[in-house]
């Protein structure tokens, strides 16, 4: 008899809990207002996470108290997708139930922070009443679905937006778990999955103990990867001649995280696996995550993701075991020219006489403070107009189905409310991305969101002073090396490893297509500006013309870049 692998705890859990069910009825009834690790580990796949206020750990410990307990709850919004009533509902959520806030992420979902666990059920309802799923937002599933938000209504981008329902829907958990706890049973009719190798009859793709990890897809055009297509366990590049679709060139094995401790994990960048017709595509998709699903690490959680199968496998095993399964030899990848970045900020055409404005969201959350009323001015435009948001991947929106006469009024309610355009903030400002890191998130090694603006505003003043604001450069922070805010692609990168100090790392490229150097480890908050200042000094004394900041820093190497930076700075 074959001894079976080990396995972590959460696989023994998934396996044991019935389809996620375990003993989460219980949990959620009693008067403690969290639930266990089992619990915690379970309601993920549930779109929710719980967390605790990590400014208040301190002072409640000295007073004899348990945390702070509260619940992020995500929505699952395929390309980002919400009308504007789903946005006011959000939004008046966020008021009754969280903490006045609300936050787009960086894949297109939105969050809700400080829910209670006796509130969880009603808001899920009141979601569901407004046709909104947080079902497999988060867990080991294919989550939301990444596609270019764009609502130009040429063909082919209103068929990204259907591509990437029709993955959603076909990858969307089976079991009625999520149905039973918190809607009374009232399950939503989704496609049937129909492809899969697996013989469970509740699970037809996933299975008994679902994925070894989060699993992520994305849909970018070439000209426009504002997806980060790359950095997707599976990335889907349409093939287009004219305005007829000729297939789907696929990528597979991206994935940002990594641990500071961790030699063997690390970032990585998608592989060309090969190009697929329309009508294979979904039947491709299913292949690919069912060879993550049989052959992914189900014993060290830390090294799960498909990335670490195919870089150990390496991509031609991988590819056989495709084509095997797919009963044919995928084609080869199709030249698509060269991939650009757009972030669909300002006011754009959308054809048959309508446009949409994209406005920037610093950091992606949505509050009202002195200065800025972010929220009121959003809902005010929810209110005003009947149009339909989209959530971008740079975690801005884009207000869509807008007549020509409508842009002066939007405009007017942005100024009233004191909301920037993209005219009205610097470059790095604009590209700047963080995650949410403290004083919720229980892995964060360090602040994110709330220090990025600061940061940024210290670096604009320098970058005037050279001469360099209305330079693009994509500047990325997270608390900690999970890379919510894809740092490892970005021209410049501050990742957190102790308490206000982080890795700093650059070389990554404006459009997504190269991964970051580590530069300096451990740097102090206070030295960041003095650290990173040289390397644009450099930048503007020896670029190639046009040649991009990340471009530059990978052209002469971090060696390089650190003799030639010390060399100033004596």
């Amino acid at each position: 008899e074959t001894q079976s692998p080990k396995r972590s705890s959460v696989e023994v859990l998934k396996e044991q809990s019935n389809y996620l069910i375990g003993d989460l009825k219980e949990q959620l009834a009693n008067d403690s207002d969290h639930v266990t690790e089992d619990g915690y580990n379970l309601l993920k796949f549930s779109g929710m996470y719980q967390q605790d206020d990590r400014d208040q750990r301190k002072s409640r410990r000295t007073q004899g108290l348990d945390k702070a307990y509260s619940f992020m709850v995500r929505s699952k919004l395929p390309g980002g997708i919400v009308s504007s009533k789903q946005y006011l509902v959000h939004d008046e959520l966020a008021g009754r139930l969280g903490n006045n806030t609300l936050r787009f992420t960086t894949r297109q979902g939105i969050q809700l922070h400080g829910i209670l666990k006796g509130d969880i059920q009603t808001l899920l309802q009141e979601l569901n009443n407004a046709l909104v799923t947080t079902l497999a937002a988060c867990g080991d599933v294919v989550r939301n679905v990444m596609a270019c938000p764009a609502p130009e209504y040429d063909r082919e981008h209103a068929l990204i937006q259907q591509v990437a329902q029709q993955i959603e829907a076909h990858f969307l958990p089976r079991a009625d778990s999520y149905y039973d706890l918190w809607l009374e049973g009232e399950k939503q009719e989704t496609e049937t999955a129909v492809y899969t190798s697996s013989v469970d009859d509740v699970e037809p793709i996933y299975g008994k103990t679902y994925l070894p990890r989060k699993f992520k897809i994305g849909i970018a055009f070439p000209h426009d990867n504002c997806v980060d297509v790359f950095t997707q366990d599976i990335g889907i590049v349409p093939v287009l001649k004219g305005e007829s679709l000729q297939g789907f060139n696929l990528v597979v094995g991206g994935g940002m995280g990594m641990s500071h401790t961790m030699r063997d994990t690390f970032p990585r960048l998608a592989d060309k696996l090969g190009f697929v017709q329309p009508d294979d595509l979904i039947k491709a998709l299913e292949v690919i995550v069912g060879i993550q699903r049989d052959y992914g690490n189900r014993e060290n959680r830390k090294r799960a993701r498909m990335k670490y199968l195919i870089h150990d496998w390496g991509l031609e095993k991988f590819r056989d075991e495709f084509n095997q399964r797919f009963g044919k030899t995928i084609d080869s990848w199709l030249d698509v020219g060269d991939f650009k970045l757009l972030d669909h900020l300002g006011w754009h055409p959308q054809g048959n006489g309508l446009y949409y404005y994209g406005i920037p969201i610093e950091n992606g959350r949505i509050h009202d403070t002195a200065d800025v009323q972010l929220r009121s001015g959003l809902k005010s435009i929810a209110e005003t107009f009947d149009a339909e948001f989209r959530i971008t991947g740079q975690h801005n929106i884009l207000v869509c189905n807008l007549k020509e006469s409508d842009l002066e009024p939007l405009l007017a309610i942005l100024k009233t409310h004191s909301i920037k355009t993209k005219d009205e903030i610097s470059k790095a400002r604009r590209y700047a991305m963080a995650c949410p890191a403290m004083p919720t998130c229980g892995l964060a090694l360090a602040e994110s969101e709330r220090y990025l603006p600061s940061f940024i505003d210290q670096l604009e003043r320098e970058l005037k002073t050279l001469g360099l604001d209305q330079e693009d450069v994509s500047i990325r922070m997270t608390g900690c090396p999970n890379g919510c805010a894809r740092p490892f692609t970005a021209e410049l990168a501050f990742v957190g490893k102790s308490l206000a100090a982080y890795n700093i790392y650059v070389g990554g490229s404006f459009e997504g297509l190269h991964l970051t150097e580590l530069y300096q480890e451990l740097v102090k908050e206070k030295d960041l500006i003095p650290t990173v200042m040289p390397l644009f000094k450099l930048w503007k004394d020896q670029r190639n013309l046009r040649e991009a900041f990340g471009d530059f820093c990978r052209r002469l190497g971090v060696e390089n870049l650190k003799t030639q930076a010390a060399a100033l700075v004596s």
